[in-house]
Formats: structure tokens, sequence, C-alpha cells
């Protein structure tokens, strides 16, 4: 069997192609893809082989994964991986789609190929799910379609962390970090530029080049020279922590809403 992953996030891909190989080692992973982009080239290549089964993350890089399957018209058996809301899960019932949660499990990713794998043998023809109407569900903007977990890293060990138990995300050296509520410091693949467009801007906002942070992180607020914003935070900072100038008056409003 020929498997494709497109997934943007190098952990959640990693595990994925670990928990395919654990299922079968003799199916060939054909690639792990990352954009909307680079996977409708690399699908619309004919020097590429067709695979027989794509596993696909509904939000990637640089837009909905749905795209991929507009603009090729691909018919190919997908499962969509999803860390969203309740109300995705069900949209996706609704329509005949399979999807499994992340992180994904090894029962359920099981489960799932097992399905493929008896429909595939009988040559069962599936409905064609309303991806564009599903597109634009997710385009309108809906509060309900923010993630609620993101799959982290400390060492080799892998963590699954609900978005609530997150006080702030960082940049450090180069690398982004999230800390949680209880103190745990983890490792993630997602840029703060991503990260900003995937959670509730109503409980996280930017308030410089290299912090996102939670409402409810915000101990206290101080005004210092020139009116700058100086926070403290929960858990607390190794740095000292301002509010970038530029983005001043839209955190203000944030605060007030």
């Amino acid at each position: 069997m020929n498997v494709l992953i497109i997934e943007d996030e190098s952990l959640s891909a990693s595990r994925l192609e670990s928990l395919v190989w654990k299922y079968d080692p003799k199916i060939n992973v054909m690639g792990k893809l990352s954009s909307v982009k680079e996977s409708i080239q690399w699908l619309s290549d004919a020097a590429n082989l067709r695979p027989d089964l794509i596993f696909m993350d509904l939000h990637l890089e640089d837009d909905l994964a749905f795209k991929i399957i507009e603009e090729l018209k691909l018919t190919i058996p997908i499962i969509f991986t999803t860390a969203y809301s309740e109300y995705t899960l069900k949209a996706f019932k609704a329509n005949g789609i399979d999807y499994l949660l992340k992180p994904v499990d090894k029962a359920e990713l099981t489960a799932a190929i097992d399905k493929f794998v008896a429909l595939h043998a009988k040559s069962a023809a599936t409905p064609t799910p309303d991806f564009a109407a599903l597109m634009a569900m997710y385009q309108s903007g809906s509060e309900e379609g923010y993630k609620e977990r993101f799959l982290a890293s400390a060492g080799p060990k892998l963590f699954s962390i609900r978005t609530s138990e997150i006080a702030y995300f960082t940049i450090e050296q180069k690398a982004t970090f999230l800390r949680t509520f209880d103190g745990q410091h983890l490792a993630m693949d997602y840029s703060l530029d991503k990260l900003a467009q995937m959670l509730d801007p109503k409980e996280f906002f930017r308030i410089n080049r290299s912090l996102i942070i939670a409402l409810n992180s915000i101990r206290s607020i101080y005004t210092v020279s020139a009116g700058r914003l100086k926070l403290e935070l929960t858990p607390a900072t190794a740095q000292e922590v301002f509010v970038s100038g530029d983005r001043m008056a839209d955190f203000k409003q944030w605060l007030g809403k």
C-alpha cells in the first residue's frame, strides 16, 4: 500500500508515519508534505505514483486542505487528521468523511486503515462530500473552529496539550515553545504567525514579535516610561515582558472586550 502524509506539523507527521509502519511495516510512506501548494505540485507530477490512501491535516501552513481536493478533483481515499472542535467532527460525520483526532491514537488509526482496506477490497464506491460547502464553513470564521489542542515535545517525549492549559507561546533561539499554567515548557513546530491564525482572538493576543499570551496569564499590568506597558505573567517569564508600541492600542481594546 502506498500512503501519502500531508501535515504541516513535523512532530505529528513523524508520529503518524511511525504508527502507520507499526500497523504494517510494508506500507510505503511516499512522502510527507506540509502545504497546499506543495501537495498540489506533488500530486500533479506524473512522475509520482498515485497514492492508495492520503492522511491529510485539515489546516495546512498556507490554506485549508480542502483546496487540494477542489483544485485537483481528487478521488483518492482520504483520512483527515484534525485537532479541532466537536463542531468540526460533526460536520465531517455529516459529510461521510473519515477523520482521526490528534494526537492520533494507534487503535483509532488501525480501525481507520482496516476500514479503508475492507472498502478497497470490495471496490466500494463512496459518495463525494461537498468540500466546497465545508470550505465555506471554515472561511466564515466560526469561532468553534479554533484549535483545541497542540502536540508538543520535550526531548523524545510527546505531549498533547489542551489550548486552555497554555499560558503563552514564545520564540526562543529561533524555535517556538509553549508554557502551560502548571509550568511545562515544551517545543512545538508552528511559527507565531501560524499560531495567531489558529487561536481564538478572544483568548490570545500577540503582544510583540516573540510572545503570544493568554488572557488568563496576565497577573499585573504597569505603565512605564513613555507610556509603555509592562506585564507580569503567570507563570513568570525569564525576561521582562513589554507590549510593542504598534500593538498598544489593539491590546487595550482586547483587554476591554
